[in-house]
């Protein structure tokens, strides 16, 4: 299992949100590519990036703090926020990013999405990202109609490298992973899974290592690693001993 530490982005600082609100954001530095090594420095070979502003705007806001990360950092960035173009998919592929993150398109325009999996294999991630069981999309700010595993399943024969499934209600709020919802999407989807939102402790890594087999690949994690509730390397090892 991986575990991806997390640097969210908002005018080139390094903050995280709570519950998706751009308003209630927590600044955690200005250096995010200092904090990329700080990752590196621990073990990490695995970094998910995400531009919020570009979230908000359907286009990047952060790039130049994106390419001192992908510069920085020696293993392997996955991105997201605000990728919704071609043009965009390919720009940060050229730059060094390894997979990009697509959520909004993933909903309006899902044979794009499929369509760039296809292009890219290996390539794209799918962001399912849920509010009371509804994919919320546009920065979270807009919750569909459509239920997370409807939107997962049209995507099971295209090619994408995993599902990032995040628990709205619980992001950035230390409450601990959604387990138990996490876990049955991956029982339910032929994609791998990676779990975001509330990642409180080594005890949520130590749950969803139990569930590799079921499709879990990975788990993202920010503000336990900021306050110091979760030491990244303990985090790393457990993962890699499952």
């Amino acid at each position: 299992m991986i575990i991806f530490p997390a640097i969210d982005l908002k005018q080139g600082q390094v903050v995280r949100l709570a519950e998706g609100d751009i308003d209630r954001a927590t600044i955690y530095g200005d250096n995010p590519a200092a904090q990329a090594m700080l990752f590196a420095a621990a073990g990490s070979q695995f970094l998910h990036v995400v531009d919020l502003d570009g979230s908000f705007a359907g286009r990047a806001e952060n790039r130049e703090a994106v390419e001192a990360i992908v510069a920085a950092f020696p293993g392997h960035v996955q991105l997201g926020g605000g990728i919704r173009t071609r043009e965009a998919v390919e720009g940060w592929f050229d730059l060094g990013v390894a997979r990009v993150v697509m959520g909004s398109a993933a909903l309006k325009d899902p044979e794009f999405v499929r369509d760039m999996a296809r292009e890219f294999p290996g390539g794209i991630v799918v962001a399912v990202d849920a509010k009371d069981g509804m994919v919320a999309t546009e920065g979270w700010a807009d919750v569909s109609d459509v239920e997370v595993v409807d939107l997962a399943r049209r995507f099971e024969d295209a090619g994408v490298a995993s599902l990032l499934f995040t628990d709205i209600g619980r992001d950035g709020l230390l409450k601990g992973v959604n387990i138990d919802a996490t876990v049955e999407l991956a029982r339910r989807v032929d994609i791998p899974v990676i779990a975001s939102g509330g990642v409180k402790g080594l005890d949520d890594i130590r749950l969803l290592a139990l569930h590799a087999a079921d499709g879990i690949e990975g788990v993202i994690t920010g503000r336990a690693l900021y306050e110091g509730r979760l030491d990244l390397a303990a985090a790393i090892a457990m993962a890699e001993r499952a």
